[in-house]
C-alpha cells in the first residue's frame, strides 16, 4: 500500500478480511480506503507537515501524533498497526472504555491515557520485539521512509525464537469454532458411511411378517 504512494489512515481490526476460499484461505485483504490519502504526488514530492488537523480514523487506535493533530505519514499507520497487534496480544487497550460528555472530551481522555501509559507498559509480558516496534515507530520522523525489512526481519525472528514457522500458515481463524463444527461433522458422516451393516440387516429383520398380496380382490398368504 505504501509503495503505492497510499496512507491508509484508518487501520483497525474491522479493515481487515481472510480470504473465503481455499485459494485465498491464508491471505489477508486490507479494504476501506474511505479515509485514504497519497502521501506523495506523482512527481515523488512529500506532503508538507501541518499541524491543527481533527483526528481521522478509529480514536483506539491512532497514533500518539494523529491525537495531537499533526498530518498523518507512514509513520502513523505503523503506529496503528502496533496498537492493533497490541490490542490482540492484552485483549484490551489501557485508553478503552474511557467516559467523556462530548466526542471531544472523550478523544482528549483518550490522548492523556496514550501519552501516559508507556511502551513498557503496554508491551509487559509479550516478547520484546514488540517493544522495539513500538519505540521505532514512534521515532520515526514525519518524512522518513520506513525500514520494512527491518521490521519484517524482527517478527520473523521472534517466531522463530517461539517455536514457530514464518513460512508456514497457522491461522487461528483455521481452528476457530466453525472450521472445528465442520470438520466434527465430515468425520461423524464419514462414519456413518463406512459403517459395516449388521448381519441382521444384511438377512432382513427375523419375526417380520412379510406383507399380504392380493390378487382378484382377496388376500392370500
Amino acid at each position: 500500500m505504501h509503495e503505492e504512494r497510499i496512507i491508509h489512515r484508518d487501520i483497525k481490526p474491522d479493515n481487515f478480511l481472510i480470504g473465503g476460499n481455499d485459494a485465498t484461505k491464508n491471505s489477508v485483504f486490507i479494504i476501506d480506503f474511505g479515509l485514504a490519502k497519497c502521501y506523495k504526488n506523482s512527481e515523488g514530492e512529500h506532503i508538507p507537515f501541518r499541524e491543527g488537523k481533527n483526528l481521522t480514523g478509529t480514536a483506539r487506535y491512532a497514533s500518539i501524533s494523529t491525537h495531537i493533530g499533526y498530518e498523518q505519514s507512514r509513520r502513523d499507520d505503523l503506529e496503528t498497526i502496533g496498537h492493533v497487534l497490541l490490542y490482540f496480544l492484552r485483549g484490551s487497550l489501557p485508553w478503552q472504555g474511557l467516559p467523556g460528555r462530548s466526542k471531544t472530551e472523550k478523544y482528549n481522555n483518550i490522548k492523556k491515557k496514550k501519552l501516559e501509559a508507556t511502551v513498557d507498559e503496554l508491551c509487559k509480558g509479550h516478547p520484546d520485539e514488540f517493544k522495539d516496534f513500538m519505540n521505532y515507530c514512534r521515532k520515526l520522523q514525519f518524512t522518513e521512509e520506513p525500514d520494512y525489512t527491518y521490521i519484517i526481519g524482527l517478527f520473523e525472528g521472534c517466531m522463530r525464537k517461539n517455536g514457530w514457522d514464518p513460512k508456514v500458515p497457522d491461522f487461528i481463524w483455521n481452528k476457530n469454532r466453525l472450521v472445528l463444527e465442520k470438520e466434527a461433522l465430515k468425520q461423524n458422516l464419514m462414519k456413518v458411511i463406512n459403517k459395516p451393516m449388521k448381519k441382521q440387516e444384511q438377512e432382513g429383520t427375523p419375526g417380520v411378517e412379510e406383507p399380504k398380496k392380493e390378487q382378484g380382490g382377496k388376500k392370500y398368504q
